[in-house]
């Protein structure tokens, strides 16, 4: 099998790239709104906060799940005030979602042309992206944190510091004379830091990258750092432009976004009397939440408890008019079957709601009704 070699590609600087996205006017028009909802998606709104503050009383999970477009509208302060309230324990992205939230903290501008970007070779192939990202996990993979984590950490710090070539070598050969699982992971980790300078992508002697961030109260991932409440990151190898960089190693990926995956199960272990929302997450959000509950209620059913009582908030743009909670499930003749989210969280045994509304007014709209009626 032939491979591709990424050390042939040559990134460019991220100053260099002309961005749609400038988070400083995209968060003033939210803070402005208005906030525009049908009748329909009020009531949902009502629906989650009159849920949520129950789950609070009952000390249930109260997990929210967001696709990378929250943070693009400039979402990130508002759903931070969520962590920040108490009304909201744990937040889960896939990798866009960090990426745009990490570009924010340390440039205030995202979002690049993709159909211009790809014509030129150079779409997603950007230095600053792709590097600190990227060694945010392989350095974060050696601490034990997340994939969330990792990024958040470096946000926080401001820079990244990578260890000597001899420091990794003494990592690893005290590990592999362990037999402490996190003794050997951290060796695991240590030798894909090995490989990256043994591919010429890291000097030998280390390197600190001092990378401050003067924009990162507009970041999610850090607000939540500092609120000490949970958040995950949920991948797929390839589907990001941090791919694309030489520094990438998705080992490291692995054993980052594998912390985050449990995590995410831990939450859903604690759903009973909870809710769960899946805000504009077609694809990441069913498919991690439908193997985590399997888990977790495996796990329930050996100890004689069940994980039921829950709410399923689901909001997207597209149009439903099938009656999820009263209809079952639809035929597969009739266009809502492969509506798959739906489809998905409706086989949950929990209660769906499904509300088509702009995020960028649902999520406003939401922590404005739970500070009234708190």
């Amino acid at each position: 099998m032939n491979l591709f070699n990424r050390n042939e590609i040559k990134p460019k600087p991220l100053a260099e790239r002309v961005n749609k996205l400038k988070v400083l006017k995209l968060a003033e028009k939210v803070e402005k709104g208005p906030i525009d909802l049908s009748d329909e998606a009020w009531k949902s709104v009502r629906s989650a906060a009159a849920r949520i503050r129950r789950a609070r009383e009952l000390g249930a999970a109260r997990i929210l799940t967001y696709g990378a477009h929250s943070i693009k509208n400039g979402l990130g302060p508002t759903m931070a005030a969520l962590a920040d309230e108490g009304w909201i324990t744990h937040f889960a992205t896939n990798g866009a979602g960090i990426i745009h939230d990490w570009e924010f903290a340390l440039q205030a501008e995202s979002g690049e042309d993709v159909h211009r970007y790809v014509m030129e070779g150079q779409f997603g192939i950007w230095e600053e992206t792709g590097r600190y990202m990227n060694l945010s996990l392989l350095v974060g993979a050696m601490e034990g944190l997340g994939y969330a984590e990792s990024i958040a950490a470096t946000v926080d710090r401001g820079k990244i510091t990578v260890p000597s070539l001899e420091q990794l070598r003494d990592a690893a050969r005290e590990s592999a004379e362990s037999e402490d699982p996190a003794a050997l992971e951290r060796g695991a980790a240590a030798l894909d830091l090995m490989t990256m300078i043994a591919r010429g992508n890291l000097p030998k002697e280390g390197i600190v990258y001092e990378i401050p961030h003067p924009y990162k109260e507009y970041s999610l991932i850090w607000r939540l750092r500092r609120a000490c409440v949970t958040q995950t990151c949920h991948p797929m190898i390839g589907h990001d432009i941090i791919y694309t960089h030489p520094v990438n190693f998705p080992a490291a990926v692995g054993r980052c976004a594998e912390r985050d995956f449990l995590a995410f199960v831990a939450s859903v272990a604690n759903l009973k009397g909870g809710i769960y929302l899946s805000i504009g997450s077609a694809v990441m959000s069913p498919m991690i939440f439908e193997k985590a509950l399997s888990m977790a209620r495996n796990v329930a059913i050996q100890r004689g408890k069940a994980i039921g009582d829950f709410d399923i908030h689901v909001l997207d743009l597209a149009p439903s008019r099938w009656d999820w909670n009263g209809a079952g499930e639809p035929p597969v003749d009739n266009p809502a079957y492969y509506l798959r989210f739906c489809k998905t969280f409706s086989r949950m045994g929990g209660n769906m709601m499904y509300t088509s509304a702009d995020n960028s007014s649902w999520i406003p709209a939401l922590l404005e009704e739970l500070r009234t009626r708190a």
